[in-house]
């Protein structure tokens, strides 16, 4: 972003014109970081800023900061009519200025120092001033926006790789610091692309005070956090990873906010982003403030915030946090705690025409990348054009498949048999949206544990029971979501505040649980199967899906063409099972392309040795079958041809 020159056109420098106020007021302006906040200007000839704020109830506002000793009188501010926007010009003010907005309001002699809400940097916490900034930098992945359509499309693989930059890596020499964005980048790319991921998610890099909520109580909506360095050290990971083919997906939370002083609680002596009833306003759970959709200010807000990350930043999707929270209004709330909206009903009317809003714009502006909404319950057409009644989403969050797979998996071996439904139940309703399936950070923090832990018997059996965990999510219809050090089986409970335990990687069991993933990496991006049809019921086969007395499930994953075929089949028992006759399509030799009990992965080696050759004998409606040996808690994976 260039110094601006502004012509000499009145005595009073300005950015907005009446239009972008308009648009503002209207809940239409979705880029109001080109106009607001602070911008570096010349004006005939003389260099400064021009800072603007919405403070609609405020008596005065003015600008503080280390360009005028942080006095609250120095720097006033304007109205701009009746917008509810001041703005003023401060001449000599430079990149690199620390400021905040004073806001006096006549509402109980209210006087308080607000971050910029539209700033671009912060300082780093526990500081709370905002930065002058700029967002000049030259991109180099020219190349990936131009073909990432293909690479973000639904018939593509994804294979997403869920990432906290504080915790991920850090350096221990350096009194255990996290790495910088720059760091990371060329680090966390030649990971990514050895294991075979597709995306990177970053759980929220916008800015943050309390490190320990992971960056899902925001408070700058439009700056990634200094913590890890500028805004031009974050394009540069972006950068990085988009040359190394590497897609990037951010965690954006418009659901709800902290009440931190400098924050946007009580902005300027009024409830101006939260609703001012704590039954709408304030979430019970999470102790925060909840936006006011029905605002259309905020809807500016909020909508330009998600276009600043795709315009600016290159991001290649966005992962909205909590959304069930936004669809109801009783939402973790009991009778009596919650106001019905005009209907009735317990449908936050308001929040779901923003969502609808929010999807509409941001694919009209991109429409190469990927929205993704964590949406726990059974809310209809989440993933479903706005056009046919729905949100309007690209993908949603398989929680249930989630919740039911890992209740399954925590079973001892014997008793699974009495709890086969929770592997079949999600095929009664898989296509209904555009799945994600996600072992995700919840599933590892406040006492969960990690997920090597969650699996039953011994150190051999546990390890074979995380390896066809992973089999079984990749055999599955859906895209597939993974936290960091799920992938080598990390033993302690993910800690924001310390290094994943890499050094577990030098014992077999850990370094062949990474191999095993990195192997079902290549199968799903390399047979079209696996990924293609991912949400579509065309793609999909059970095979035999009702013997639960062995504990055993079998299913084909299909394209348009017989010859992409792809066979699975899963042993949840600790028995071997010998002369196992599953049906196939057609004959032909059957070549084992994985098996997750391989000594390479750290099993025992049993399988099939190399391939079965198909028999003409009928099974499962199918006119030809296979004789397989399968492995104890293993799953195979097998192709004709």
């Amino acid at each position: 972003m260039p110094e601006i020159s502004i012509p000499p056109t009145s005595d009073k420098p300005t950015l907005l014109s009446d239009q972008d106020l308009y648009l503002f007021n209207e809940g239409s302006n979705y880029r109001m970081y080109e106009t607001m906040g602070a911008h570096v200007v010349t004006r005939d000839g003389q260099a400064g800023a021009i800072f603007s704020v919405w403070a609609p109830n405020a008596r005065l506002v003015s600008v503080i900061g280390s360009f005028n000793s942080w006095g609250a009188r120095s720097n006033l501010l304007e109205h701009r009519g009746d917008s509810g926007i001041w703005e003023g010009f401060v001449p000599g003010v430079n990149k690199g200025a620390l400021y905040k907005f004073h806001i006096e309001s006549t509402r109980h002699s209210y006087h308080v120092d607000k971050a910029d809400p539209i700033g671009l940097l912060h300082e780093k916490p526990p500081r709370t001033a905002s930065v002058v900034w700029d967002l000049d930098y030259q991109w180099g992945d020219h190349d990936w926006m131009e073909k990432r359509s293909g690479r973000n499309s639904l018939r593509a693989p994804h294979s997403i790789y869920e990432v906290h930059l504080g915790s991920w890596m850090r350096v221990p020499e350096e009194h255990n610091r996290p790495l910088t964005y720059r760091e990371t980048a060329p680090r966390l790319a030649q990971y990514v692309e050895r294991m075979g991921f597709t995306h990177v998610e970053f759980m929220p890099v916008m800015e943050h005070p309390f490190y320990g909520s992971w960056g899902y109580q925001t408070t700058g909506y439009f700056a990634p956090t200094s913590r890890y360095g500028t805004p031009q050290d974050f394009m540069y990971l972006v950068d990085y990873l988009h040359q190394h083919g590497i897609a990037v997906i951010l965690d954006w939370v418009p659901s709800h906010f902290p009440s931190d002083a400098h924050g946007l609680a009580y902005f300027d002596g009024t409830h101006l982003y939260e609703h001012a009833d704590s039954r709408q306003g304030f979430h019970p759970d999470w102790k925060t403030h909840i936006f006011n959709y029905g605002r259309t200010e905020v809807r500016s807000f909020l909508m330009s915030s998600a276009m600043f990350w795709l315009d600016k930043y290159h991001i290649d999707g966005l992962r909205v946090d909590a959304v069930a929270s936004m669809l109801y209004l009783d939402y973790s709330r009991k009778e009596g705690e919650w106001i019905p909206n005009k209907f009735g009903g317990r449908e936050n009317l308001e929040a779901i025409e923003f969502l609808r809003r929010f999807n509409q714009e941001v694919y009209k502006e991109h429409p190469d990348i990927q929205t993704t909404a964590e949406e726990s319950t059974s809310w209809p057409m989440v993933s479903r054009p706005v056009y046919l009644g729905g949100l309007g989403f690209g993908m949603k969050w398989d929680m249930g498949w989630m919740h039911d797979t890992l209740e399954y998996f925590k079973q001892d071996p014997i008793h699974r048999k009495y709890h086969h439904s929770k592997l079949t139940f999600r095929m009664l309703y898989s296509f209904q949206e555009n799945f994600v399936l996600p072992l995700s950070h919840d599933e590892v923090v406040h006492g969960k544990g990690s997920l090597i832990g969650k699996m039953p018997g011994d150190e051999k059996n546990r390890f074979a029971n995380l390896r066809l965990l992973f089999g079984y999510m990749y055999a599955q219809p859906g895209k597939k979501l993974m936290f960091m050090g799920c992938e080598f089986g990390q033993v302690r409970e993910w800690a924001h505040d310390s290094s994943l335990e890499w050094h577990v990687l030098q014992y077999p069991v850990h370094s062949g649980v990474q191999q095993w993933v990195a192997q079902l990496n290549r199968l799903y991006r390399g047979e079209p199967a696996m990924h293609v049809l991912d949400n579509n019921a065309a793609g999909f086969d059970w095979v035999d899906c009702n013997d639960n007395l062995t504990s055993t499930i079998s299913l084909l994953r299909k394209t348009e063409s017989a010859k992409d075929t792809i066979l699975i089949a899963c042993n949840f028992t600790p028995v071997t099972r010998v002369g196992y006759r599953v049906g196939v399509p057609h004959g032909g030799y059957w070549r084992e392309l994985l098996n997750s009990d391989a000594l390479e992965y750290g099993g025992t080696g049993v399988g099939n040795l190399g391939g079965v050759h198909a028999e003409t004998e009928p099974a499962h409606g199918r006119p030809y079958s296979l004789k397989l040996t399968l492995p104890p808690l293993a799953a195979l994976f097998l192709k004709a041809g």
